[in-house]
C-alpha cells in the first residue's frame, strides 16, 4: 500500500533534520569551541580558494603590518572618518539615522554625530551610508571601488562592539581592503559592469567582510561559513546612476556592503554554520558573477601586496571621474591666469566609461560640466560649492557652463591611468592650451602628505564636531596604534 505523499514528505523532512542536527553538532564545536579541527575532511581536498584565504584571514588579525601600510591605513580611517561625519548631517546620513534609531536594538555601536546606540548590524548600515552621503570618500582606480565607505565603518562597529585596540582595527581595514578589491580582480571589473551589476556593490560586501571577521574570534571554520553567508548576500545593479539624490547610492555603494558583511560574521559568532566552500566547485561564487573568472586573482599577493595602498583619496569631494579634468583646468588657470573674460571655450576629454557617471548629472558634485565653470569662475572647488544645489542655478555659473564640453575619449582609456583627463582651452586672443591630469593627486603615484589629509577631514569635520574635538579625533587617529581600546574614540564623534 502506498505512503500517502503528505507523509512521505514529513518522514524526508524529519530524515534530513535529524542529519543536520548531526552535522550541526559535529562542526560547530571545530570553530566555536576550540574543539578538534575538521580541516581534515574529505571534501576540503576541493576547496581550495576558500580554505586559503580563510586561512589567511586568520592570520591577518594578528599579522604585523609594514610601516608604510600602517600610515596608509590610518590616512584612509581619517579619511572615511571625515566622509562619516560631514555625512552625517547629509540628507543619506540623516535619514539612515532616523531608519536605524526606529530599529532599536541592543547598543553595541554607535551612529556618528548622533547620541543613538544600536546594534552593530545597523550601526555599521547607517556609518557606511554617512560615509558614502556624498563623493568624499576614497577610490581604487583600476577596480573602481570604493573600499573606505564600507569596510571603515564595519571595523570601526565590529572594533567598538568588542573592545577591540586601534592596533587590531588597522589590520581589520587592510584586510577589508584586501578583500574587497580581490573580489573584483577575481570576478573581472567590466565583466561585473557588463552584466548591468554594480561592481562597487559586489567589492563592499566582501570589504566588510574582511573587516568584521578581522575582528570577531573566528577559526577557520567560521571564516569559511562566514564569506559563505557574505557571498550570499553579494548584490547590486548598475541601476544606481539614475539616482537623483544620492541616498540609494548611499546605501548601494556603502550602506548594504556594510550591513551585509557585518552580518555575515555576526551571524556565525551567533553559532549559525554554513556553506564550506562557496568560492570552489559547483556553483561557486565566482561562476556565478562572472563569464571568464579568474579565482587566483582573489589569493594573489595576499600578505605582500595591499591594496588600501593603493586608493586614491580625494582632494576635492566630486565624483572621482572629475578629479583629474578640476586639477588640469586649475593648473591651467594658475598657468595662464585664466578668467570667464578671457576663455572661449573649454574642452574637457574623459575615459569613456566615465561620460555616463558624470557626463550630465542633477547632482552637482558629480556634474563635471558644472563644476569645471565653477572652478573657472571661483579659482577652488569647496566642499560647500561642490554640493550647493543653488550654484547650478546661478547666472555667472551658468554662462561659463555653456562653454564647457564634456567628450568621452577613447585614447583615455589607459589601464595604467584609469581616470586621467585632458583639458582644452580657447582663449579670447585664439591660443588654445591643454593639460593632460593623468594622475590626480591623492593616488599612489601622486600621494597626499598627512597633513593633506588631516587638513581635508579638518575641513569636512570641524563644522560638525568644532575644532577642538576634530583636532583631537586627528591627533588620536594618528596614534591608532596606540589605542588599547578604539572606544577611546566615541567622546568626540557622538552629539
Amino acid at each position: 500500500m502506498s505512503t500517502h505523499p503528505l507523509l512521505r514528505r514529513r518522514r524526508l523532512l524529519q530524515s534530513a533534520g535529524a542529519l543536520a542536527a548531526l552535522s550541526l553538532s559535529g562542526t560547530r564545536v571545530a570553530w566555536s569551541a576550540g574543539g578538534p579541527a575538521s580541516e581534515t575532511e574529505a571534501h576540503d581536498a576541493d576547496a581550495h580558494i576558500t580554505a586559503r584565504l580563510a586561512h589567511y584571514m586568520v592570520q591577518a588579525r594578528t599579522m604585523p603590518l609594514p610601516a608604510p601600510v600602517v600610515l596608509a591605513c590610518k590616512h584612509r580611517i581619517l579619511d572615511t572618518f571625515g566622509a562619516m561625519v560631514s555625512g552625517s548631517r547629509m540628507r543619506p546620513g540623516l535619514l539612515a539615522a532616523k531608519y536605524v534609531r526606529e530599529l532599536g536594538g541592543p547598543p553595541q555601536a554607535i551612529v556618528i554625530g548622533t547620541r543613538i546606540r544600536t546594534n552593530v548590524v545597523n550601526a555599521a548600515l547607517a556609518n557606511a551610508m554617512c560615509a558614502h552621503s556624498d563623493e568624499t570618500d576614497d577610490f581604487e582606480p583600476v577596480t573602481k571601488a570604493h573600499p573606505g565607505s564600507a569596510v571603515v565603518p564595519s571595523a570601526w562597529a565590529m572594533g567598538e562592539h568588542h573592545s577591540q585596540s586601534g592596533a587590531a582595527m588597522i589590520r581589520a581595514v587592510a584586510l577589508g581592503y584586501d578583500l574587497a578589491c580581490r573580489l573584483l580582480m577575481a570576478l573581472g571589473p567590466d565583466l561585473v559592469r557588463g552584466s548591468h551589476r554594480s561592481a562597487e556593490g559586489t567589492a563592499s560586501t566582501f570589504g566588510a567582510l574582511g573587516a568584521a571577521a578581522a575582528l570577531a574570534s573566528l577559526d577557520e571554520t567560521g571564516m569559511r561559513y562566514a564569506i559563505s553567508y557574505a557571498a550570499q548576500q553579494v548584490s547590486g545593479l548598475w541601476s544606481w546612476v539614475k539616482d537623483k539624490d544620492h541616498i540609494e547610492k548611499a546605501f548601494d555603494f556603502a550602506g548594504m556592503g556594510a550591513r551585509n558583511g557585518v552580518m555575515a560574521v555576526s551571524m556565525v559568532e551567533s553559532g549559525m554554520t554554513g556553506v564550506r566552500d562557496v568560492l570552489d566547485g559547483t556553483h561557486n561564487l565566482f561562476i556565478a558573477l562572472s563569464t571568464k573568472p579568474s579565482p587566483e586573482a582573489m589569493l594573489d599577493g595576499l600578505g605582500t601586496r595591499f591594496y588600501v595602498t593603493e586608493t586614491a583619496i580625494k582632494t576635492f569631494s566630486v565624483g572621482y571621474p572629475i578629479q583629474s579634468p578640476l586639477d588640469a583646468l586649475l593648473a591651467l588657470r594658475r598657468q595662464y591666469g585664466l578668467t570667464p573674460e578671457n576663455v572661449r571655450s573649454i574642452t574637457v576629454r574623459i575615459p569613456p566609461d566615465a561620460e555616463g557617471i558624470v557626463g550630465d548629472s542633477a547632482m552637482p558634485d558629480v556634474n563635471c560640466q558644472h563644476l569645471v565653470a565653477l572652478a573657472l569662475v571661483k579659482g577652488a572647488v569647496s566642499f560647500r560649492d561642490s554640493h550647493d544645489v543653488a550654484l547650478m542655478h546661478d547666472p555667472a555659473i551658468l554662462r561659463e557652463r555653456a562653454k564647457v564640453t564634456v567628450q568621452p575619449d577613447p585614447a583615455l582609456h589607459d589601464p595604467d591611468a584609469p581616470r586621467g583627463a585632458k583639458v582644452e582651452v580657447m582663449l579670447t586672443d585664439g591660443r588654445t592650451v591643454d593639460h593632460l591630469t593623468r594622475f590626480p593627486p591623492g593616488t599612489k603615484e601622486n600621494p597626499l602628505s598627512s597633513e593633506a589629509v588631516a587638513a581635508k577631514a579638518s575641513d569636512l569635520m570641524s563644522p560638525v564636531l568644532g575644532a577642538a574635538r576634530t583636532r583631537a579625533l586627528i591627533e588620536k587617529i594618528g596614534r591608532l596604534e596606540t589605542l588599547a581600546d578604539v572606544r577611546e574614540l566615541r567622546p568626540l564623534i557622538t552629539a
